[in-house]
């Protein structure tokens, strides 16, 4: 190769080499740029004729210097000078299907002291920087979101966090780490998933396990237990204005006049409608929705079931004062209508619910009958009785049982609110009355009633005490349905492990028993020994059938003569008897004749006799006239022919020593009738009154009527 073939060869590699970066070099500085498809360019003014930004932007909007709000997208672009321009390439923001992606502002309008993002305004899912700030788009968290897709936005003023990345773009921050930081927590909190609530949700493995078991007071029925999907989300509103003084939870907004925030999905519409932050009343049910996880935080809850069987009590915490439907007669508390706060007066039936427990508690209340068992050890599968315990009682003679029983309650299910107003729940209604009523009663009864007596009249004493605690009982509302007692068991003693009194008085029962059983077979057997001996008696009987038969008619015969002559001699005897007693009550009445007429006689003699005294005034009067009378009639001399008188000194005489003398009239020895008369005749001319008792006639006179009035009833009556 020559010379000049040698330097064309230079030439042409040089034009070759040279030629590209010439042209490179020219178009660069005529402001050439190209971006890809795929990306945008951000572009960022070195200097401007306008000046800087203003104090606090961050990106200019009227072609100041710094980051302009203008994207370029893919292609050539030209008369960016490098001089005056950078262009940064950064990647189109990708949200993946199904996620949710969060945008963060850097420059914009100042939050409001009630805002924590900012608003939504038309700014074309942030593609448009101009728009958004021109629209007052404000700075900070932003309460739009973006779904899946591909978008052009300016990175520089906005930046996108989605689950696989962090478009921060070319802006360098000391809290650069921060937007990291954000996207691991909404990571950590599945914020990049929409809310599914139903079929395919999350629920907490742990509260599906503890509500399956039936520890939220349900019983744990079978009939209707939650399921997986069987969830609410609760919506905790984290932008807006709060709620009122004294509330604690926001209340359900509903539509109104085309606006509707669609289950919290859209932010804007919510705070139009005029909602509050905090919790929200209105909850999440089956469905997806993209919530803004800035704006709403969503917690998910198991729906509210209430098996059959129970009714569920609802105690509001929210809504306005109710007007009490209990009367001014029940004063534990109020029971309103349902959307009052208070205890609703309608129960829930059996069913499932979407309630917000926080807005609502619902207590259960069963309403068939359930049994509660005060037996240490044992606890029904509703849990209601499982702090109760055996009894402990001292009999009155000196036994120290534990008495174990059970107990069958029923609460109208209509009452059920009174009972959980009154009580709070069933289970302080257990422990807070039924337990000491029912701990009570059995010990004044074993007060009162002997060992025996818990062991022999259970009977009695279980209709007894289902009669007195049902009347007890009927004032909380519950119907006590049947009250059932075990068998008494000993308290054990620590020093005598082995020492059972109550055993001990069993084993008595069964000897008491035993004998008894033994009487009983002595008194069969003995019943027994009859038969055998009737039995006896009749194969004799049997065998003398024919003498006994014939014995037995003279028998017969025997006694009809026998009965034929006694009733002959009971006529005779009776017409004898008769005959004696005619003639008995002739002679009576004949006598009781002759003694009236007596009587009578005596009685008018006695009637003359009495008026002739009156007249005499003293009967001894009467009484002389008639010894004078008869003294005058008398034919026996008054005065003896020969009349000796003894002297006061015993001597003859008249006590001067000399020959017979007669003795005076009114001397002290002897009877003297003739002096005594006229000492009466003296008495009665001188007139001094020697009737010294009247009261004789006057006795004599009331003899008489009596004696007359006798006769005269006795004569009557006969």
């Amino acid at each position: 190769m020559n010379e000049h073939q040698t330097e064309l060869a230079v030439a042409w590699v040089i034009i070759i080499l040279v030629l590209p970066l010439a042209i490179w070099l020219a178009a660069w500085l005529l402001g050439m740029r190209y971006i890809p498809q795929s990306s945008v360019g951000i572009i960022e003014k070195f200097w401007s004729p306008r000046g800087s930004l203003r104090e606090g932007r961050i990106v200019a909007s009227s072609g100041e210097a710094g980051f302009q709000t203008r994207l370029m997208r893919g292609g050539m672009h030209w008369w960016f000078f490098p001089w005056q321009y950078r262009v940064h390439r950064q990647p189109l923001v990708t949200v993946s299907e199904g996620k949710i992606g969060y945008v963060y502002a850097r420059d914009g309008e100042p939050l409001q002291p009630e805002q924590t993002l900012g608003r939504v305004v038309e700014c074309n899912h942030y593609q448009d920087a101009q728009t958004f700030l021109a629209n007052g788009g404000q700075r900070g968290r932003q309460r739009l979101v973006l779904r899946e897709g591909v978008y052009a936005i300016n990175v520089a003023l906005f930046v996108v966090i989605t689950e696989d990345n962090v478009f921060s773009g070319p802006v360098r921050e000391r809290e650069q780490t921060k937007y990291g930081d954000w996207q691991k927590q909404l990571a950590s909190e599945r914020a990049f998933d929409p809310v599914v609530i139903g079929f395919g949700s999350h629920v907490d493995p742990r509260e599906f396990i503890d509500s399956a078991r039936g520890d939220t007071g349900a019983g744990g029925q079978d009939d209707m237990q939650l399921l997986p999907s069987d969830n609410i989300g609760i919506v905790t509103v984290q932008d807006g204005p709060t709620i009122g003084a004294g509330e604690i939870i926001a209340p359900e907004l509903p539509k109104r006049e085309g606006v509707d925030h669609n289950y919290f999905q859209d932010p804007e519409a919510f705070l139009t409608l005029g909602g509050k932050r905090g919790k929200q009343l209105q909850v999440l049910t089956d469905g997806t929705f993209f919530i803004n996880r800035w704006f709403a935080t969503v917690e998910m809850k198991l729906k509210t079931v209430i098996p059959i069987g129970y009714v569920g009590v609802v105690v509001s915490y929210y809504g306005g004062v109710g007007e009490d439907v209990t009367g001014a007669g029940f004063r534990y508390g109020e029971q309103v209508e349902p959307g009052h706060r208070g205890v609703w007066k309608q129960a829930l039936p059996p069913g499932k619910y979407a309630l917000n427990p926080y807005a609502l508690k619902v207590e259960m209340a069963p309403t068939v009958n359930f049994v509660l068992r005060w037996i240490t050890g044992q606890t029904e599968a509703h849990r209601y009785d499982e702090d109760l315990m055996s009894i402990e009682l001292v009999t009155a003679d000196g036994y120290e049982p534990m008495l174990p029983l059970s107990l069958i309650l029923h609460i109208d299910y209509q009452k059920a609110p009174r009972v959980v107003q009154r009580f709070g729940d069933v289970k302080r209604l257990i422990s807070q009355t039924l337990d000491p009523i029912l701990t009570a009663y059995f010990r004044d009864v074993a007060q009162s009633s002997h060992m025996l007596d818990l062991l022999m009249k259970r009977e009695e004493i279980q209709a007894k005490a289902t009669a007195e605690l049902g009347r007890r009982f009927l004032g909380y509302d519950i119907e006590c349905v049947a009250v059932l007692i075990g068998r008494p068991e000993a308290k054990i003693d620590k020093a005598r492990p082995d020492y059972n009194p109550i055993d001990k008085l069993f084993d008595q029962l069964r000897m008491r028993r035993l004998a008894e059983e033994q009487k009983e077979t002595f008194s069969k057997q003995e019943e027994a020994a009859v038969r055998q001996k009737e039995l006896n008696h009749a194969y004799a009987a049997a065998e003398k059938q024919k003498e006994l038969t014939e014995t037995r008619i003279g028998v017969e015969l025997a006694a009809n003569r026998g009965e034929a002559q006694l009733a002959e001699a009971q006529g005779l005897a009776k017409r004898d008897v008769a005959r004696a007693e005619g003639e008995s009550r002739s002679k009576e009445l004949l006598g009781k004749g002759e003694a009236a007429r007596i009587a009578q006689i005596g009685l008018s003699e006695a009637a003359v006799q009495l008026q002739k005294i009156r007249a005499y005034g003293d009967p001894r009067l009467f009484a002389l006239n008639l010894v004078s009378e008869h003294f005058a009639n008398s034919t026996q001399p008054l005065v003896p022919e020969r009349l000796l008188v003894m002297g006061a000194d015993g001597h003859n005489g008249n006590g001067n020593g000399k020959g017979d003398s007669v003795a005076p009239v009114g001397g002290a020895q002897g009877f003297s009738m003739i002096g005594q008369l006229l000492a009466l005749l003296l008495s009665e001319r001188s007139g001094v009154n020697i009737a010294g008792n009247q009261g004789g006639v006057e006795d004599l006179e009331k003899f008489t009527r009596q004696v007359v009035e006798q006769k005269e009833a006795a004569a009557a009556k006969s």
